[in-house]
């Protein structure tokens, strides 16, 4: 008994409570949350989750059929999550991915590297959905339309403040091919990096994965899930609006971000 109370422990799943009648153990925080997940989750696991930038039925590419490097990224993300998702469900999602951000590419000589990272975070949400990971962080989405000016900020913003202390992704419900460059100057004027990054569709697996999932401008088109909280930040699209104009959003986002990371409570642990 000592012996499995102590992988628990070790794992981050319980920890001990102040006792004088001997030894007692409580869930983690952490463990409360993922646990909870499994029980408002439904619908069937380790199975691609069909994307909600559109709500029209669509044709998939075929892991058959994919490209010689796209294919190269299925050997190596099978091997990564080799023991936690089968080789089949991990060629899904890759191609389901290289065919979503094929569609919004101008430019595709860096699909492939695109591809790898998208269909990465895709699978890192959902081995967190499906409790295969327990992370001890709170997770929050940010989802505006674009997913190249006010959710990457906000991304951007949040990760420069509370760093390793929050686990933050980002969506759009009609992503565009590029980061708006005005938003890219705007946050290196304050020195907070987001060249890096790119737009990415909005998908289930990342808003089941989420603990707090955060709107800004893009109407309904986030699908609504048990256990989450859903917050809607009413912030200027960036979009045209020049170097002040976007220099005060990002003021406007800076602040919100700033009252989240409070009311998280991450920073004072």
């Amino acid at each position: 008994m000592h012996e499995h109370l102590d992988v628990l422990s070790r794992s981050g799943l319980i920890e001990p409570v102040p006792s004088t009648a001997g030894p007692r153990w409580r869930l983690t925080p952490e463990a409360i949350v993922r646990f909870g997940r499994l029980l408002v989750d439904t619908g069937p696991r380790n199975e691609p989750v069909r994307a909600r930038s559109d709500h029209e039925p669509r044709e998939e590419t075929s892991p058959a059929v994919l490209p010689a490097a796209i294919l190269r990224v299925v050997d190596q993300l099978a091997y990564r999550h080799d023991g936690s998702f089968s080789r089949e469900t991990v060629a899904a999602y890759v191609a389901e991915s290289y065919a979503l951000l094929a569609e919004q590419a101008h430019i595709t000589r860096h699909l492939p590297s695109l591809t790898s990272r998208f269909a990465q975070q895709r699978l890192e949400a959902l081995a967190t959905t499906t409790g295969l990971v327990l992370r001890g962080t709170p997770e929050v989405l940010f989802v505006c339309v674009q997913n190249a000016g006010r959710s990457q900020m906000a991304a951007a913003l949040l990760r420069s403040l509370a760093g390793g202390a929050v686990h933050v992704r980002t969506a759009g419900s009609s992503p565009a091919s590029s980061i708006d460059p005005d938003v890219v100057d705007a946050l290196d004027e304050i020195g907070v990096p987001v060249a890096a990054e790119f737009p990415k569709p909005l998908t289930d697996e990342v808003v089941q994965a989420a603990d707090v999932v955060i709107t800004m401008g893009c109407g309904d088109a986030c699908p609504i899930y048990p256990g989450r909280r859903y917050l809607d930040w009413p912030v200027e699209d960036p979009v045209g609006l020049g170097v002040e104009g976007v220099r005060a959003v990002r003021d406007d986002i800076a602040g919100r971000v700033t009252a989240l990371v409070e009311e998280l409570g991450v920073l004072s642990r």
